[in-house]
């Protein structure tokens, strides 16, 4: 009986302790970081590699195309879409990619079930998810891509753009 006792006693204080670790602001476990924070000897990664996408209005993504003389490349997705999580995931974040369509181009993502996407998809009708635009300032599109494709297939075509 005392050997249950203590056994209890002994998962109370280690459940308690691990709960007020967890949860003191500006702790963390060890050898892991917080969100912002890094560890000690590690260098803190200023920007993350691939694409950045821009948040704004489409109007005011139109504006600034037209300003900065950059065409839009819009990844038309659906968040159930898996070809599209996969491009996200594994294209996007690539750092040649990023290279070229930061330089290049005005990034956005837009889910087109939510928000802006179902006007957006009365204007560009899309055949199915993911679809890649490329729509000069205007609003024209210039390219259509349908599918997911790889890295080297989008930097190809981002190449292309004129």
């Amino acid at each position: 009986m005392k050997k249950v006792t203590w056994l209890l006693v002994f998962l109370l204080v280690g459940v308690t302790l691990a709960g007020t670790w967890a949860s003191a602001p500006g702790k963390s476990l060890p050898g892991k970081s917080l969100p912002g924070k890094s560890l000690p000897g590690k260098a803190a990664v200023a920007k993350e590699e691939g694409i950045q996408f821009t948040e704004a209005s489409w109007k005011d993504i139109l504006k600034k195309a037209k300003a900065e003389k950059k065409i839009i490349f819009l990844d038309a997705y659906a968040s159930w879409c898996g070809p599209c999580k996969m491009l996200q995931k594994k294209v996007f974040t690539q750092k040649a990619v990023g290279d070229l369509y930061n330089s290049k181009f005005i990034n956005v993502k837009m889910d087109m079930e939510k928000g802006e996407g179902p006007a957006l998809s009365e204007i560009y009708p899309l055949e199915a998810y993911p679809t890649l635009l490329y729509i000069n300032s205007d609003g024209r599109v210039i390219r259509k891509v349908v599918g997911a494709v790889p890295a080297e297939e989008l930097i190809s075509v981002g190449r292309s753009i004129r």
